[in-house]
């Protein structure tokens, strides 16, 4: 608590001080003054830097955080990955499709050795508390693999406007959707915060969200009208011989 304290406010103890000591032995005001301003200065000037660099710190954790997240959540085998939705069209009738999904593998095997590698260097940078050395570097670089990541996603979608998709991979997207939406929130929210400190070109709008499908209504069956028997001939009658 000292150690804060004094970290924090040793200008205006060293000021107090001067001026006590000043006033009891009578230094010249035209000297002890522009002393008294200087040390000022100097301790607001360091309490900024200081507060500068907790921020970046504060935006360091977020964007690793962030890129942590990302790495767990939408790559590898995790279902919420766009490749494992993709995966689903392997069992497709439609030849284009099917490979396109198996294209798709080939993609998948790329971005999971990028995320995982992002994900470790980030880890790294964090421990060596290289905040604004590396913070500009990290940011383009999520971006860039979010934005890549998106093309998939967008590809998708095309597909899914133009082939019926069974309704266990609309369901399985639509949840991808939602979690993948959160993140890019996030990531927009911090990519705003950013931009003070990252000097980054970066906009936030820049990266985009999923859109959710909905799934095709099936075709109703026209209701069939019931045919009712013909009334019987000796309907109120008696039969006679």
């Amino acid at each position: 608590m000292l150690r804060k304290l004094l970290s924090w406010g040793w200008s205006p103890f060293l000021i107090t001080v001067l001026a006590v000591v000043g006033a009891i032995f009578e230094w010249p005001v035209e000297v002890l003054g522009p002393v008294l301003v200087i040390i000022l200065v100097i301790g607001l000037v360091m309490a900024a830097t200081a507060a500068r660099e907790k921020r970046l710190e504060q935006l360091a954790l977020r964007l690793n955080e962030l890129g942590g997240h990302f790495n767990r959540r939408f790559m590898g085998d995790s279902s919420l990955s766009i490749f494992v939705v993709i995966r689903t069209l392997l069992t497709s009738d439609n030849a284009r499709v099917w490979a396109w999904a198996r294209e798709c593998e080939v993609a998948q095997r790329i971005f999971n050795t990028w995320g995982s590698s992002f994900a470790t260097r980030l880890e790294s940078d964090i421990r060596g508390r290289r905040f604004s050395a590396y913070l500009r570097t990290s940011l383009n670089e999520l971006w860039l693999l979010s934005t890549h990541y998106y093309e998939f996603v967008e590809q998708f979608s095309e597909v899914a406007e133009k082939v019926e998709l069974p309704p266990e991979t609309i369901d399985l997207y639509n949840r991808f959707a939602v979690e993948y939406n959160a993140f890019i929130q996030d990531f927009r929210d911090s990519i705003a915060e950013l931009r003070e400190f990252a000097r980054t070109e970066i906009e936030p709008p820049s990266v985009n969200f999923a859109k959710e499908l909905r799934g095709k209504p099936l075709p109703v069956e026209e209701k069939r009208q019931e045919r009712k028997p013909p009334p019987s001939r000796h309907e109120g009658g008696y039969i006679t011989g």
